[in-house]
């Protein structure tokens, strides 16, 4: 049962929402920061909220990465800017040796303010950047 998991804290993953370099296209990524590859990355990701005063919810998208290598990153999916005004949740679970980690990373519809954007180095994008 989940409750007898030992969830350990997540450092040194990130999720990055970026704006690609045609300036057209956004896309979803993660960043793994860590000396240690990642192993049987699960992600889900869905949207949820107030659109045009009614109730709202995307679909639930579901990946797998294998493995993501220590210091590297991989796309997750794009995303259309028209669910921007929506809460976009995005649920990363992965191993690294024996031991599982899970995190729930939710951009609110502030987040996608332009003032929050900032440089992506790993990525050599703009956009905005959750931990």
């Amino acid at each position: 049962m989940k409750k007898d998991i030992d969830f350990q804290p997540v450092t040194g993953v990130k999720l990055a929402i970026v704006k690609e370099r045609n300036n057209t296209d956004w896309n979803v990524y993660i960043l793994n920061l860590n000396l240690i590859e990642l192993k049987t990355v699960m992600i889900t990701s869905k949207g949820y909220g107030i659109l045009e005063g009614e109730k709202r919810l995307t679909s639930t998208l579901r990946h797998i990465i294998e493995e993501l290598g220590p210091q590297s990153f991989a796309k997750i999916e794009p995303i259309d800017p028209g669910v921007f005004s929506l809460t976009n949740e995005f649920w990363v679970s992965y191993y690294i040796l024996d031991q599982i980690f899970d995190k729930k990373f939710i951009f609110t519809p502030g987040s996608f303010d332009p003032t929050n954007f900032q440089k992506i180095p790993e990525l050599g994008l703009e956009g905005i950047l959750h931990s």
